[in-house]
């Protein structure tokens, strides 16, 4: 079995063991309300680390609009989620549902912001993804929906002026954001879509594409003189991240009765890339345990309310200082290597036998 499929199965029973533990601690009564609070946007913030790492990592382009492509995402799926509430009465087919498009509708955005952006190249490229999460994010500032016995209305003046009866349901209020979110997004739905997430992304970058993506980052020259298509497997990697953004950003705004698109600002967008940064590019396994940490670390340090932040930035510092150290990284190396050869001789006569009954 080779190194990648070990590395797979590693992520996947690290979430699996996340899971596990957590669902115990839950149980005995060990888990605090805020931190269990915190359950759904740790896997939602995940899959954005996820995605970016494709983006910044594996493609090697540095993307600041990351957190458009979630409120697409989130709008889409609160819309969609309130059509749907009368006519699917199950309510994790509702969630499927809501992901699904959701995703589609980040992926359509992706393609239409990725066709003029990935035309461009290092600071460039950073700060025009950057002013099309602006954009994104004052556009959502204008639209108001609302649901009547008639169908959905939609417009970008007021609610006033969308012309629904008594009867009728505001979705979105402009800067108000969505109101009244029937709450469908749960633990184990979140970690079944970082199951999603790291699936499909996992088996692109050992793909055909994911070769050449990451021929393209190494020596883009060498590459568009091989015959590859650049701009292609550009859009690739920076549309199906788009996708996967759009999905966390349906399971996040279906945890809360209430979003505004004030949260999918460029700060959020910093933060997935602190993640990313922290975790090691190209590191999927780095990214999800780099966001857990940093997003579980505040609640932890709440009990020290004035120095909390700066507790929380003296780490963060720390922890970059250690990642970017050659004996570091050489005991990392050790450590995971040991955790693999340790997966290896488990799965090794699974692997085995499966291949003797062929």
């Amino acid at each position: 079995m080779n190194r990648g499929a070990v590395n797979s199965f590693v992520n996947y029973g690290l979430v699996l063991a996340f899971y596990l533990i957590v669902q115990i601690l839950r149980a005995n009564g060990d888990l605090s309300r805020a931190f269990q609070a915190q359950l759904v946007p740790i896997c939602v913030y995940i899959i954005m680390a996820i995605s970016l790492n494709l983006v910044v990592g594996i493609s090697g382009e540095l993307s600041l609009g990351h957190a458009a492509f979630m409120s697409v995402g989130a709008f889409t799926g609160v819309v969609v989620s309130t059509m749907l509430v009368d006519s699917v009465a199950s309510t994790p087919l509702r969630l499927a549902i809501s992901i699904l498009v959701g995703g589609i509708a980040a992926g359509i955005a992706g393609i239409f912001i990725g066709i003029p952006v990935l035309r461009l190249h290092g600071d460039y490229l950073a700060i025009v993804t950057l002013a099309f999460g602006e954009i994104i994010k004052n556009i959502l500032n204008t639209v108001y929906v609302g649901l009547d016995s008639t169908g959905l209305h939609y417009g970008m003046t007021s609610i006033n002026e969308l012309g629904m009866d008594s009867a009728g349901k505001t979705i979105i209020n402009g800067p108000m954001g969505a109101m009244g979110i029937d709450k469908a997004s749960t633990f184990t739905a979140a970690i079944i879509m970082v199951l999603i997430t790291l699936f499909a992304i996992q088996n692109m970058i050992r793909s055909r594409s994911g070769r050449a993506i990451m021929a393209i980052r190494d020596n883009r020259i060498a590459a568009e003189a091989s015959g590859l298509n650049v701009m292609k497997y550009k859009m690739m990697a920076f549309v199906t991240a788009a996708a996967f953004a759009g999905m966390a950003g349906v399971l996040y705004a279906l945890n809360y009765s209430t979003v505004v698109p004030k949260k999918f600002d460029f700060n959020t967008s910093i933060l997935v890339l602190v993640f990313v940064v922290l975790g090691g590019l190209g590191n999927l396994r780095g990214s999800m345990i780099a966001t857990a940490v940093l997003i579980i670390l505040p609640e932890m340090l709440r009990e020290y309310q004035l120095y909390r932040m700066l507790i929380y930035s003296i780490i963060l510092i720390v922890v970059m200082l250690i990642t970017n150290n050659e004996r570091a990284h050489a005991i990392k190396d050790r450590l995971v290597a040991i955790v693999e050869d340790y997966f290896k001789k488990i799965l090794a006569p699974i692997f085995r036998r499966k291949g003797g009954a062929k």
